[in-house]
C-alpha cells in the first residue's frame, strides 16, 4: 500500500513565499482609478511567482501532492471588479501548468465555506457557481483539468437536513457539467457526517474525500471501517487515487481546530484501518505548520514497523 503526502498552499521556510497575498475591496476602492488595475496585476504576479517557487520546492523534496491557494487572484469574483486575470498572465499560468504536467504533481483547490449548494437563497447558489467557475478557469489556464480537483463541503442544514440535501441535488444542476466533473465533496465537522456525504457523492457520482479529523469530531452513527471501502470506491470512475484529509485537534477544548503538527497517535487508528484495504491513496495534511508538519508525519510513519519510506513524501506499508 503506497501513501503519498502533501500540504496546503504555503511552504514554510521559503522566504516571503505566500501565494495568498490579498487586496481588500476597501483598499482597492481607496486607490485612484488609474492605479487599481496595476495593483491587482502586481499582487497576482507575486502570487503566481510564489506558487512557482513552491512547486520547485515540492520537486526538490519529491512532494507530488499540493493544494493551490484559492487566493491566487485578488477580487477575482467581486461583483464590482470581476477582472480578466487570465490574459495578462497567460505565460505564467502556462508555466505553472507545465511544471504540474512535467513532474506529475497532483494539485487541487479548496474554495471557502461560503461555496455551497444547500442555501435557500438563490444568490448564494449563484455566487457558489461563480466561485467554482473562478477555480475552474485557473485550472483551464494551467491546462490541469485532467490532474486536478476542486473540493467543497455540502453546506449548511438550515434546520432541516433532508430538505437541504434535496436542495443540494437541485442546486448542483446549476453548476456546468464540466466543472462538476472535477469536483469532490468532503464530510464536515459539524453538519454532514461521513454517511450523509457518502450517500450524496454516490447519488451524484462525485468522489468523496474523507476528512478523518472531521469524522472524529462528527461521527454520527458511523462505524468508519464499514464505510471506508465504499468511500474509496467513489473514485472508481476517476483516474486518480482516493484522497484523504488528515489533521489532529489543537486541544480537547479546541477539538475542531487544527494543531500545528499531526499527532501520530491520533491518526494511527485510521492508517491501520486503511491498511486492511491494501489500496494506494493520498493524504493531504491540513496542519498549521504546512509542509513542516507533513515532513514530520512522514518521518513518524516511516519509523513504524513494516513501513518503508520510498521518497521524500511517500511510504509503502
Amino acid at each position: 500500500m503506497k501513501i503519498r503526502f502533501g500540504y496546503v498552499a504555503n511552504a514554510l521556510g521559503l522566504w516571503d513565499a505566500s501565494p495568498s497575498k490579498a487586496l481588500t475591496f476597501a483598499r482597492y476602492s481607496a486607490l485612484p482609478k488609474s492605479e487599481r488595475m496595476e495593483k491587482l496585476k502586481s499582487i497576482t504576479a507575486q502570487n503566481l511567482y510564489h506558487t512557482k517557487r513552491i512547486l520547485y520546492y515540492n520537486l526538490a523534496h519529491e512532494i507530488e501532492l499540493y493544494r493551490l491557494s484559492s487566493s491566487l487572484v485578488p477580487l477575482a469574483t467581486h461583483p464590482e471588479v470581476m477582472w480578466d486575470f487570465i490574459s495578462p498572465f497567460k505565460q505564467e499560468w502556462e508555466e505553472l501548468g507545465q511544471l504540474i504536467k512535467n513532474f506529475n504533481f497532483r494539485v487541487s483547490f479548496h474554495p471557502n465555506q461560503f461555496t455551497l449548494f444547500t442555501s435557500p437563497r438563490e444568490e448564494v447558489t449563484i455566487n457558489a457557481v461563480k466561485d467554482m467557475e473562478y477555480h475552474f478557469r485557473m485550472l483551464e489556464a494551467m491546462d490541469a483539468i485532467g490532474s486536478a480537483l476542486i473540493n467543497i463541503h455540502i453546506g449548511g442544514a438550515y434546520g432541516d437536513k433532508e430538505t437541504s440535501l434535496n436542495r443540494f441535488h437541485q442546486n448542483i444542476k446549476t453548476l456546468p457539467l464540466e466543472i462538476k466533473k472535477v469536483m469532490t465533496l468532503e464530510n464536515d465537522d459539524k453538519t454532514y457526517d461521513v454517511l450523509e456525504t457518502l450517500v450524496t457523492c454516490e447519488k451524484e457520482n462525485i468522489p468523496m474525500i474523507l476528512d478523518y479529523h472531521h469524522f472524529m469530531a462528527n461521527k454520527g452513527e458511523v462505524d468508519l471501517p464499514l464505510y471506508l471501502q465504499r468511500i474509496f470506491d467513489t473514485w472508481n470512475s476517476f483516474h486518480l487515487s482516493p484522497k484523504v484529509h488528515i489533521s489532529s485537534p489543537k486541544s480537547e477544548e479546541a477539538y475542531r481546530s487544527h494543531a500545528d503538527y499531526v499527532d501520530l497517535d491520533f491518526v494511527l487508528p485510521f492508517l491501520k484501518m486503511a491498511k486492511e484495504l491494501n489500496q494506494d491513496f493520498d493524504i493531504m495534511i491540513e496542519a498549521k505548520q504546512k509542509n513542516l508538519a507533513m515532513h514530520k508525519l512522514v518521518e513518524d510513519i516511516a519509523s513504524l514497523r513494516g513501513v518503508k519510506r520510498i521518497s521524500g513524501s511517500s511510504v509503502d506499508w
